[in-house]
């Protein structure tokens, strides 16, 4: 069977292939919802506070850059860790497996410079 077989989703001649194709499908809608790529390049390149984000991404609102955190803390790529202090201080870092994607993310930035380029 040709690897392009292999991977075609409208053949759902078995389970496994079908499991692939919905996980597949699920993970490109979830890194392309907007302003998620970027919260995930940012965080590549080290912690941060909930402000540094805010001030490193411009254009991303407060409510929508709250919101996609705790979508990526919900899919296990983001944990978020509180320290008692005053002020209170909170910091964003990548699981092991949300630093899985950097290969991913860094190809997509990537092509981005190119074709704004073209």
């Amino acid at each position: 069977m040709s690897e392009q077989n292999e991977w075609n989703c409208s053949q759902k001649k078995h389970t496994d292939k079908a499991t692939i194709c919905d996980n597949f499908h699920h993970t490109i809608e979830f890194i392309g919802k907007r302003w998620m790529g970027i919260i995930i390049y940012t965080l590549l390149k080290g912690d941060k506070r909930y402000h540094e984000l805010l001030n490193e991404i411009p254009g991303i609102s407060d409510r929508l850059l709250t919101e996609r955190l705790r979508e990526l803390e919900n899919e296990g790529l983001v944990v978020k860790k509180a320290f008692e202090s005053s002020p209170r201080k909170v910091i964003y870092s990548l699981t092991p497996i949300g630093r899985e994607l950097e290969d991913v993310i860094t190809a997509v930035m990537r092509w981005v410079s190119k074709a704004s380029r073209i």
